[in-house]
């Protein structure tokens, strides 16, 4: 499986930055990460979060997955495991697997949360973003907005994504749940 590499991440981070003609102080003030850990970012000092992946996405306006995905666009895509884009947080040890192609469009992601851990406080998206979750194995608290729902194995769960969120690991053993965001029309 493909790891992303923060060396990778970091010159697609500066890349979208420089294309849009902005400078490391508007991205931080868009994305509210610190200019300090976006430069670290960009010169691939440093592996981030997923929650400082997220809002780096979210300022730069694309989704986490175009952030670090490099795949052309074509009829069909196949994504062997092997080459299954993964982001793993250095932190929690969570970990995204991206299993749909990474340019754009609707995103299928298998995420697995560790014993006792979380995705953190993920920023809310843009409105008309909508995210639907079935947990496939162990106990996930899904965190929408202030609101907390505890779902078990085979439970699904829908939510508008404009809203602050995270999901924890809320059993014994490790918890894994499928993700799939609909970017809407917007």
């Amino acid at each position: 499986m493909e790891s992303v590499s923060s060396g990778r991440l970091g010159e697609r981070v500066r890349g979208l930055r420089r294309e849009r003609g902005w400078t490391l102080e508007l991205l931080a003030e868009r994305s509210g990460v610190s200019r300090a850990m976006i430069s670290k970012l960009e010169r691939g000092e440093k592996n981030p979060t997923l929650v400082v992946a997220a809002k780096v996405a979210e300022g730069l306006g694309v989704s986490l997955s175009q952030l670090v995905g490099l795949e052309e666009r074509s009829e069909v895509v196949v994504v062997p495991r092997e080459r299954r884009m993964i982001m793993r947080d250095p932190v929690t040890g969570f970990e995204r697997q991206l299993l749909s192609p990474s340019f754009g469009g609707l995103e299928f992601i298998r995420n697995v949360v560790p014993e006792g851990s979380t995705s953190g406080e993920l920023p809310p998206r843009r409105r008309g973003v909508d995210e639907y979750v079935v947990v496939e194995k162990g106990s996930l608290r899904a965190v929408l907005g202030g609101e907390e729902y505890v779902l078990e194995e085979g439970d699904a769960v829908y939510f508008e994504a404009d809203v602050a969120h995270r999901f924890d690991n809320a059993g014994e053993g490790e918890c894994s749940y499928y993700l799939v965001i609909d970017p809407g029309s917007g």
